[in-house]
């Protein structure tokens, strides 16, 4: 099954949570791919005429916040932002972590012992304060936010690609490809990486919903992106003041967020029940 996408896609079909979870990932990447034709509503564009106009009025689906802006069109432009941190977050994590997971992993020795030390060392700092200090320093911005979260996040792949490189280095057929005069190179990215991508593409997914939940906190504490760029955490952080009184103004975005994790997350659930081949 490891090697068939259409068995793959079959299985999970079998499983409810992960269809629902692979519908709302579907539907977020529609929203964010899409956002241009899904809405021809400017997301900052302020109406200060039509400011606080409640779910249900027309033309705004969802209303309006305090400065009279559309919501629906605001929560689909902040997919975008939630997509492209999410997936670019996973390419820097993903290939930092996982290049040292192998090296760490079928080299050994005093190798492995510098990246696992490294690895502890990052671990011992809280993610979301390491970020916050690190952002910062810099300073916000989209290409910070992304920069700051993946290379924060290639510790995960470390720890579980290293733990299979380990186990992985000792099989016949590496043992087999040693004797034939492979080089070390060779018997990493031929012969290990294969192995493993099943296992980096599981933790990839979570790690989707890892990042947009930092995206979030980071912008809802106006260290993220900047407030002229719609996004689901700073929609959150405007509409917190106004809980009492305009309580759709926070509601939906924080919905927003917990779907779209969720959603990936049930999909993570599915991809590693299906992969897993001691199943």
């Amino acid at each position: 099954m490891k090697g068939d996408p259409a068995a793959v896609v079959r299985a999970m079909r079998r499983d409810p949570a992960a269809v629902i979870g692979a519908i709302v990932v579907l539907l977020t990447a529609i929203c964010a791919l899409g956002a241009p034709l899904l809405t021809h509503i400017d997301p900052n564009a302020q109406d200060l005429a039509a400011t606080f106009l409640p779910p249900g009025s027309p033309h705004h689906l969802l209303g309006t916040d305090n400065l009279g802006r559309d919501l629906l069109a605001r929560i689909i432009w902040g997919s975008r932002i939630s997509a492209i941190v999410g997936v670019c977050v996973v390419g820097i994590g993903a290939t930092i972590g996982i290049t040292l997971g192998l090296v760490a992993g079928y080299a050994g020795g005093w190798i492995d012992s510098v990246i696992a030390r490294i690895a502890d060392v990052q671990l011992a700092f809280p993610l979301v304060l390491l970020a916050v200090a690190i952002v910062g320093v810099v300073g916000p911005g989209v290409v910070t936010v992304i920069a700051t979260i993946g290379i924060t996040s290639w510790v995960q792949y470390v720890r579980v690609i290293r733990a299979e490189a380990l186990s992985l280095r000792e099989r016949d057929f590496v043992l087999a490809a040693r004797a034939e005069g492979a080089t070390q190179t060779r018997i990493v990215f031929r012969h290990l990486l294969p192995n493993v991508t099943s296992s980096a593409i599981v933790l990839g997914t979570f790690e989707i919903a890892r990042a947009i939940v930092l995206e979030s906190s980071l912008s809802f504490l106006g260290l993220g992106v900047p407030p002229t760029i719609p996004s689901w955490g700073g929609m959150l952080a405007d509409g917190r003041q106004f809980l009492d009184t305009a309580w759709w103004i926070g509601l939906f975005p924080g919905l927003a967020i917990v779907t779209a994790v969720l959603g990936v997350n049930l999909l993570g659930d599915g991809l590693r029940d299906t992969l897993d081949v001691r199943r």
